[in-house]
């Protein structure tokens, strides 16, 4: 099957497009690449669009044009960008906008589509229908993911050999590299393979979960119907275990060169358990400075004891629990843990009872909370680094506060779903919005600020303390305030009334009409006047 685009594109060329032809994914593949095509054709259209209209309001204003803020209301809108040097278009309103940040370009049709590429940081991020659909690019690194459940992904390993990764979540995974100790392929669940994967070095299976197979570094587990059997064996270790009824594993003491070509020696283990959590002894650390026994009889008891700590608890694990921490310097009780808990001790201090309140200080963590989850504070003191933070209702309202002692600088947010997101950079950049619908609950990503945040911000305030600048705007620029040192730009109804005051005086237009005050210069006395016909001034360049 084969899509067919009359629209030709050719600056968008990811790196995937080379699985075009595997089946279906191919179809997939050739209806994204014609939906770009399509946009690449709007974003033509809509550009000569707005010159057109820009030509039609302005062009009547030779003197004085190029130092106006372009405003056509709703259909057009132009206006510097007051956090970052670079400027930012909009076409009906909150639809489509085209923004200029220094190196990066990008643009958007809410709740479309959106494209950013930074040459600086040769990156580059591209989301339809986020989180449908989603292209993200860093250097020589790719990924694009449809759902979270056909992804590709590609570029170079920790031996600078280039892969590429394919996933059709659950069923198909393949990695391809130049390096073979790099690839794999994996049906789930008849057979295949996975390397680096799942927290192992390597895993293979046949008719999973009859037989699966993992290795981490030289431990080798062969499972059997898992995970109900295993038989383990490498690096030391040998062990076996028919879950949840009986299991047993030992290791002895081995050693292994580290990163910096010293042998050291890796303490050892032995473990059992019957009936899994009714009774287990464990001893680790056997060889090591801190051999660590513990050994349970669920429900009725659990201990721990180590050269550095000492715990018991009874019955197990609902009710009461003692442990002396000897390492970090405290004693714990709790009856029943984990609800009601007191510590004490130079290490760490707690009073909780659960859910009405509690608060627990370390150095340098202190966290608490009243009613949870209606409030919940944290602190942070590592210097220079400090944090403050707190939480009413999980996202309903969150406050950050982050400090450089050293500096003096520090970051702010708030947020308070779904009146408003404030936030302030280290910088001392300032930007305020109203509505906030998704912000709260993921505060930091630019997708979100891309996509979906010009359909309800009904208010967007941002001040650059540094430049002097501020903007102002309400309702999709319904009305729209620009301040810089040396002027001031606003429009109401969406750019019917106009005003712009600087150096070179006062500019108003009235129903796009220019209407344009000079600012009369004094004349010295003794001095001729100025001439009646001034000399024709430069024209602004196009």
């Amino acid at each position: 099957m084969k899509v067919k685009c009359d629209i030709h594109y050719e600056a968008f060329r990811p790196d995937w497009m080379a699985f075009k032809h595997i089946g279906i994914f191919g179809v997939i593949v050739d209806y994204f690449a014609c939906f770009m095509r399509i946009v690449s054709r709007f974003r033509k259209v809509s550009s000569l669009l707005a010159l057109v209209g820009i030509g039609l309001a302005f062009g009547s204003e030779a003197q004085g044009a190029a130092a106006w803020t372009s405003s056509l209301g709703l259909l057009y809108e132009r206006f510097d960008l007051v956090l970052e040097p670079g400027f930012r278009r909009e076409w009906m309103g909150p639809f489509y906008s085209q923004e200029q940040r220094g190196e990066a370009y990008g643009w958007a049709a809410p709740p479309f589509a959106s494209w950013t590429k930074d040459s600086g940081t040769e990156s580059a991020e591209l989301d339809v229908l986020y989180p449908l659909l989603t292209y993200d690019r860093f250097g020589p690194e790719t990924r694009w993911q449809f759902f979270q459940l056909f992804s590709i992904s590609g570029g170079p390993s920790l031996d600078d050999s280039a892969k590429k990764r394919l996933s059709l979540f659950p069923f198909y995974f393949q990695q391809r590299s130049a390096n073979p100790t790099n690839q794999y392929t994996a049906f789930v669940p008849f057979y295949g393979e996975f390397k680096n994967r799942f927290f192992r070095d390597e895993v293979r299976f046949v008719l999973l979960p009859l037989y699966v197979q993992s290795r981490k570094r030289e431990v080798v587990t062969d499972n059997y119907i898992y995970p109900f059997f295993h038989l383990r064996h490498g690096g030391g270790v040998a062990g076996w275990q028919l879950w949840p009824l009986i299991g047993s594993e030992t290791k002895g003491i081995t050693q292994r060169t580290n990163h910096w070509g010293d042998v050291e020696e890796i303490p050892g283990h032995k473990k059992f358990f019957f009936g899994w959590l009714l009774y287990f002894n464990e001893r680790s650390g056997i060889g090591g400075t801190n051999e660590d026994h513990s050994f349970g009889f669920a429900p009725f008891f659990t201990r721990e004891h180590s050269a550095l700590r000492d715990a018991v608890a009874f019955p197990w694990p609902l009710g009461y629990r003692r442990a002396e921490d000897r390492e970090k310097g405290y004693k714990e009780w709790s009856a029943p843990w984990p609800f009601i808990t007191f510590a004490r001790g130079p290490g760490k201090t707690a009073d909780r009872v659960w859910p009405f309140f509690s608060h627990a200080k370390t150095p340098e963590v202190e966290t608490g909370f009243y009613l949870w989850p209606l409030y919940k504070t944290g602190k942070v003191r590592a210097a220079p680094y400090e944090r403050d933070s707190s939480r009413v209702l999980f996202y309903l309202y969150a406050d950050l506060h982050e400090r450089n002692t050293d500096t003096g600088e520090d970051l702010r947010r708030r947020l308070f779903w779904p009146l408003f997101s404030y936030r302030k950079d280290f910088q001392g950049r300032e930007r305020l919005q109203v509505l906030a619908v998704l912000e709260p609950f993921l505060p930091t990503s630019r997708s979100i600020e891309r996509n979906y945040s010009p359909l309800w911000s009904l208010w967007r305030s941002e001040s650059n303390p540094k430049t002097g600048v501020s903007s102002r705007s309400f309702l999709w620029n319904l009305y729209h305030r620009e301040r810089t040192p040396d002027s001031k730009k606003g429009s109401l109804l969406f750019g019917l009334f106009q005003y712009q005051t600087g150096p070179d005086g006062k500019h108003m237009r009235l129903f796009y009409i220019p209407t344009t005050k000079k600012r009369s210069e004094a004349v010295p006395a003794g001095s001729s006047p100025a001439p009646t016909n001034p000399p024709p001034q430069e024209a602004a360049p196009r």
